[in-house]
């Protein structure tokens, strides 16, 4: 073996040195490994809590019965508009003149509330918040008011708690809350040759006139009679006609969060609520959560448009068992 001299240590070490150098660099160069990709930030789920969407739904019975035109119907007005604006969203009002089927001229106010109004990807979310202006399922007193705990107050007091854990909890998406006006005051059961579309004018007046031009959401998620002990859910026809897909997506995340009892698999015919115009007007695939009864002669909850539709009949449970779920659905996108 031949001996190196100094200066010939010195070269080969170099040699050996760059040699080195360059492995290294082409490993760090290896196109064959993954580029990191932008990640989705998930955001944890909150937990609804049902005794606050109870108090909610108390709070508005407090007001007694909200029907357009009524001292109730305004204090009610004024207590959604400042709670929400509480809650951190950005609210629009609605308010114009409608004509009640038979020619009545009803004050109607729409109320929006937006949360993280400039991103593009929205859900909506409704419910409306007058109640019936007579009893006419009822025996007695059947031209007075109900107080409309369920029909009407549930569904607000539902989604005023998504609200309020929204404000606790940023969500990644735009959301719109709507509280409509002027849904339940179309014409008795025995009323016959009543005009058209007499029902749900407030959502008809927004699906025409939205709060935003050329405003459009996703999916929307309507919200109805959602508060009653042991109250089913069935995937109703005009939800199915529209949103299929949002429809078992919605169900298949109750079963998921063990309220299937609540959420059931069946398919039942269509009704005329809110979500109908919405679907026909502004063309926006909206679905109802509604109770569905086979055993009453209208298929609704069995207090449906009668005084015993009060606090009695609310159960904080079947509210969380709504109100968990739709945060579920929203915090999931």
């Amino acid at each position: 073996m031949q001996k190196m001299g100094p200066i010939g240590i010195i070269k080969n070490s170099f040699i050996i040195f760059i040699a080195i150098l360059l492995c290294s660099c082409k490993n760090n160069i290896n196109t064959s490994q993954p580029i990191p990709q932008a990640t989705k930030v998930h955001v944890m789920t909150p937990s609804f809590n049902q005794d606050s969407a109870y108090a909610y739904v108390k709070q508005q019975v407090e007001f007694g019965p909200r029907v357009p035109n009524s001292l109730a119907h305004q204090n009610c007005h004024n207590y959604l508009v400042n709670t929400l604006k509480r809650f951190g969203a950005k609210v629009a009002l609605q308010s114009d003149i409608v004509n009640r089927y038979d020619g009545l001229e009803m004050n109607m106010k729409n109320i929006i509330a937006s949360f993280n109004p400039d991103n593009y990807k929205r859900i909506l979310l409704c419910a409306h918040w007058d109640t019936r202006f007579i009893a006419d399922n009822d025996t007695k007193d059947i031209d007075l008011p109900i107080l409309g705990a369920n029909d009407g107050g549930s569904g607000v007091g539902v989604l005023l708690e998504i609200a309020r854990q929204i404000s606790l909890n940023p969500i990644n998406i735009g959301i719109d809350i709507i509280f409509f006006d002027v849904e339940d005051q179309g014409p008795p059961n025995n009323e016959i040759n009543s005009p058209p579309h007499s029902w749900c004018l407030g959502s008809q007046y927004w699906s025409r006139n939205p709060h935003q031009q050329n405003y459009f959401a996703e999916y929307g998620i309507l919200l109805d009679m959602v508060g009653a002990k042991d109250a089913k859910f069935t995937k109703e026809g005009v939800s199915v006609q529209f949103g299929s897909r949002i429809v078992n997506k919605i169900w298949d995340i109750a079963s998921n969060i063990g309220y299937s009892n609540f959420f059931v698999d069946q398919k039942t015919p269509p009704i005329i609520d809110d979500h109908l115009y919405i679907n026909n007007l502004i063309h926006i695939p909206t679905i109802n959560i509604v109770e569905y009864d086979q055993n009453t002669h209208n298929r609704f909850n069995e207090n449906h448009h009668k005084h015993s539709d009060n606090m009695d009949i609310i159960d904080p449970i079947t509210l969380r068992a709504v109100g968990q779920t739709v945060l579920e659905v929203i915090y999931q996108e």
